[in-house]
């Protein structure tokens, strides 16, 4: 009898867990976030994509913007849970893609009314890496050209002042 009550409670609180009023555990889009940030405001969201820009670092905490593809949302996290990304996006770099979970808030009272993510856990899905920059050949033959024109049209409208 006390295994067969302790088993129900042991089912009772996993579905109690996973009770979607509480917990949204499948990934979300940035713009499901926005377009519905009366319904998941003050709850656990799972949220991915791409870390782009600075991480900023704020005392204990950083700053991480995540590009989902459609929109970019702010995430607040401690400093330890950032360790683990290495890249940011921007021209040199294509970011980390993570996944964090962690509390949505649509006007966060601690952050100025801001729509922002606090994460509580953070788990990287594909990690980034460095884009090399090549020089264009076709470009550079280009814009020598187009230099060398301007300055024969510089030198012939000094000639034609004389």
């Amino acid at each position: 009898m006390k295994k067969n009550f302790k088993l129900v409670l042991i089912i009772l609180l996993f579905a109690l867990a996973l009770y979607p009023g509480t917990c949204f555990s499948e990934g979300l889009s940035s713009s499901e976030l926005i377009k519905n940030a009366k319904l998941y405001d003050g709850k656990l969201v799972v949220y991915s994509g791409e870390v782009i820009g600075d991480v900023m670092l704020r005392g204990q905490f950083v700053w991480v913007n995540i590009n989902d593809g459609e929109n970019a949302i702010g995430v607040w996290m401690a400093s330890t849970l950032a360790e683990e990304i290495e890249f940011s996006g921007s021209y040199k770099s294509i970011g980390d893609n993570i996944e964090i979970t962690g509390i949505f808030h649509r006007a966060c009272p601690q952050h100025g009314g801001d729509l922002d993510i606090h994460a509580q856990a953070l788990r990287k899905k594909e990690k980034g890496r460095a884009v090399e920059q090549r020089l264009d050949i076709d470009k550079k033959n280009s814009s020598l050209i187009l230099l060398g024109i301007l300055f024969l049209i510089w030198i012939l409208t000094l000639f034609k002042r004389k």
